[in-house]
This record gives structure tokens, C-alpha cells and sequence, in this order.
């Protein structure tokens, strides 16, 4: 993998090595603070969970996540565990090392499609279409280096304009993302915007997201790399030092396709 490698499938991809042993070349270009953009971790280690998955029918449902330290450009270790395998649900456990220990661990449930007749979604609020939203220009100040890998059409109010409402919206789709959108693809989306608080500060302010909970809807389908995707969120409370948000992922046709529950900390 090239160290400016700008193909999100690509950044994903772990190499396997022996069996629950995989290799990642965290690139160069994909920075976030003092570490590597949370969600190419997150999804990264996603994805050696699902390479070790025997059962191809068996999709995520649910991971949660925390990223304990900076991960940093080059080379890192994951460590795939089987948690226990059902009959139609797997649970797994996967982590993340580079140097001296671990800087990230992983939970997720994968199963499989039920045939049951209990199935409904929430309806999409109403939202401005693509192509009516301006593209957040790139080369902004205080944009996370990661981001020009994204295409940002925000709609809802813009960081640190002391809106009224500790809420964010509009559409996100990856610049390049040879494999389409995939599971992987959406737990890395559903960390790139930014976090809702944001829209009720004047001022930049330093935080950090401790805590990565997504529930998964695709059910092991691909959607075309070009297709973007309405992200929705609600900083819901802050307490003691710390805030929860609660993000969602659309399709254009009106399918919620992911929801994602974060914890940050003010750092100050």
C-alpha cells in the first residue's frame, strides 16, 4: 500500500498473515490530530474481522469500539479473536497494536438475514437533494488532514457558528473508493463528519472521541462508490466532561442504513 495511498477500500484493507494475524501499513495523509483518522482504525480492523468470518452470510449488525491511543502512520498489528459462534450469529473481538501494546479494540456481532415478519424503518426527514448543496471547498483551516479524502455538502449548521442547536447535517460520499461501500467504507463515513457540538462553539476547542458504537443496516450489500450519503446528528447531552451524539447514515432513496452512537471528552 502506498503511503499516499487516497483509495478508502485500499487504506481499509489489512494483509493476512497467519490465521487471526493481520498486517496494516497505516498511511501517510489520513491524520487527525496526533493519530490516524478514527474511523480508517476502526474500519480496518472491521474488515480482518470480516475476512475471518467463515460464514459468508453472516453480516455486521453491530460494533463498538475504542481507540486508546494516537495510531500513527505506519506499520501496526491486528489480532483477531473468536468470541463464540452460533448458529446463525457470530461474535468476534479484534485489536489494534502498534509498539509497546494495543491502541484499539473492536467488539462486533455479525449474523445472519432472518426470515421473520417484524421489519420497519423511520422515515427520512426531509433534506435538501445533493446536488442542491455546496461543497465545502477543499483547503479549509482547521480541517482534519483526512478530510480532503471526503466530499463534504453540509445544510445544517457549519462548525463554530454558535447555532442554537448542538445538531449537523448534509451529504458525504468518499472521493475515491475502489470497492464500492461496503461495511468497512460505512464505519469509516460514519466517523468523518464532524462532531455536532461544534455548531454551538464561536471557537475551535479540543476533543476527542473515546467511545464508537455503530448498528449496521446494509446487510452485506455494496453500494457504488459514488453514491453519498446523508449524515444526520444530535449532540444529545454533555455531562462531567464529556458528550454523547447520536449520527445517522441515509441513502439518497431514503434508507437508513446505519446508526452510530459516539462518546467525546472535552480535553478543555
Amino acid at each position: 500500500m502506498s503511503d499516499t495511498s487516497s483509495d478508502l477500500s485500499l487504506v481499509l484493507e489489512p494483509r493476512a498473515l497467519t490465521q487471526g494475524f493481520f498486517s496494516l501499513d497505516v498511511p501517510a495523509g489520513w491524520g487527525q490530530a496526533r493519530g490516524s483518522f478514527g474511523g480508517i482504525v476502526l474500519g480496518a480492523v472491521y474488515r480482518a474481522i470480516e475476512h475471518s468470518e467463515p460464514d459468508r452470510d453472516r453480516h455486521l449488525r453491530s460494533i463498538s469500539g475504542e481507540i486508546a491511543g494516537p495510531v500513527v502512520g505506519g506499520a501496526a498489528q491486528i489480532v483477531v479473536e473468536s468470541v463464540r459462534r452460533g448458529s446463525g450469529v457470530s461474535t468476534w473481538s479484534g485489536r489494534l497494536a502498534q509498539g509497546d501494546g494495543p491502541l484499539c479494540v473492536v467488539h462486533a456481532v455479525l449474523g445472519r438475514t432472518r426470515d421473520v415478519d417484524r421489519q420497519w424503518s423511520p422515515a427520512m426527514e426531509p433534506a435538501p437533494s445533493w446536488r442542491e448543496c455546496a461543497a465545502l471547498p477543499p483547503g479549509l483551516s482547521m480541517v482534519p488532514e483526512f478530510a480532503k479524502h471526503f466530499e463534504f455538502r453540509p445544510f445544517g449548521p457549519l462548525p463554530f457558528s454558535g447555532a442554537a442547536e448542538a445538531v449537523t447535517s448534509g451529504w458525504i460520499r468518499p472521493r475515491t473508493a475502489s470497492r464500492g461501500i461496503g461495511t468497512a467504507e460505512l464505519i469509516a463515513m460514519a466517523d468523518a463528519w464532524w462532531p455536532a457540538a461544534f455548531s454551538i462553539e464561536r471557537a475551535p476547542r479540543p476533543i476527542a472521541t473515546i467511545a464508537f458504537t455503530m448498528q449496521c443496516l446494509l446487510g452485506g450489500r455494496v453500494l457504488p462508490a459514488e453514491t453519498p450519503l446523508l449524515h444526520r446528528a444530535r449532540a444529545v447531552a454533555s455531562a462531567q466532561g464529556f458528550f454523547v451524539e447520536m449520527r445517522e447514515l441515509w441513502t439518497p432513496s431514503g434508507e437508513l442504513v446505519a446508526l452510530n452512537q459516539q462518546t467525546f471528552v472535552w480535553i478543555r
